[in-house]
């Protein structure tokens, strides 16, 4: 298990590595002149070698790859070219929001997503498993932020039933909750039909296992047998997809995050790009794939703890 672990945290920083590469080959790449992209045509040569010289771009590319990882390595990400606050201190105040819209995205789309493949099982072969996977389908279809537009349009502007922008009062946990459903509901109803279509094979596979026919030979119904034994073999599958899901949950929050006006990691973003704030884009981008390495890596030990047969293909 060591072993694995020091394999996988490896491969994890050397994933890192490589997007913060990635990202100083991008700036670099972008057509243009990054000061004069920010400043505007107007700008004058003075201002620009000031701007490029507050950038650090005015440094050998060597040299700012070089202390870009330094100032990493040391929590720093680099400071705002407009405001001078660091970029980590406007990240971790925002981020609280995206990481919330998140959790309850990730974990009302877990129940549902679950619950759904179960029922498929159960009533497996009959009309209720034919609409379920027309659903789940239906539900993975859908892009994120059409479903924010509508759900924005009808609960909010045509029923008014709940907030169409912020993310609620500072302090108020019902008002946050209220805040927070639109935007939740449109990430995670894709997870939903993903969740039950991967549980329901998953289920399959495991209803033919020796110890689930031997259930069914004491006479327990087959809700029970699902729920109580199938489905504890069934998740591990789920685990490896969930933080895959966290993931692709939090990089969907830049659309709708906008769509809602709701401050976060999203909102930060566009807010950057639209300015030509590199170190506010590095660094948020830089910050979001540590955490999702973070989640990733510890869901792969997580199932190589669970499943010994992980480590042995790993290994091989």
């Amino acid at each position: 298990m060591l072993t694995y672990a020091i394999k996988r945290i490896g491969l994890a920083v050397l994933i890192l590595i490589t997007v913060m590469l990635a990202m100083y080959a991008m700036v670099f790449l972008v057509p243009g002149d990054p000061a004069s992209l920010a400043l505007g045509p107007r700008a004058t040569p003075e201002l620009k070698a000031q701007l490029i010289a507050r950038m650090g771009l005015d440094q050998p590319v060597w040299v700012q790859v070089w202390r870009f990882f330094a100032n990493a390595l040391h929590g720093n990400l680099g400071y705002d070219v407009w405001s001078r606050r660091p970029v980590l201190d406007q990240i971790l105040q925002v981020f609280p929001n995206t990481l919330f819209l998140g959790a309850v995205a990730l974990g009302w789309a877990l129940v549902l997503g679950v619950a759904l493949g179960c029922a498929a099982v159960v009533w497996r072969g009959t009309v209720v498993d034919a609409v379920l996977g027309i659903l789940s389908v239906s539900m993975i279809a859908v892009p994120p932020f059409v479903i924010a537009l509508y759900l924005l349009l009808i609960f909010a502007v045509w029923l008014g039933w709940l907030p169409a922008i912020g993310a609620g009062t500072p302090g108020d946990w019902a008002s946050q909750f209220r805040a927070v459903l639109l935007p939740a509901f449109s990430i995670g109803i894709t997870w939903v039909g993903y969740l039950a279509r991967l549980v329901r094979a998953s289920m399959l596979e495991v209803m033919g296992a020796n110890h689930i026919r031997t259930a069914r030979a004491f006479g327990l119904s087959e809700l029970r047998i699902v729920t109580r034994y199938a489905l504890r073999l069934a998740i591990i599958p789920t685990v490896a997809i969930l933080a895959v899901g966290f993931g692709s949950i939090l990089s969907s929050a830049v659309f709708v995050e906008t769509v809602f006006s709701r401050p976060g990691i999203g909102t930060l973003v566009t807010s950057a790009v639209a300015k030509r704030n590199y170190p506010v884009v590095m660094g948020s981008v830089l910050f979001m794939t540590a955490f999702y390495l973070v989640v990733v890596t510890a869901a792969d030990l997580l199932i190589a703890r669970l499943d010994p047969r992980v480590r042995d293909v790993f290994r091989g």
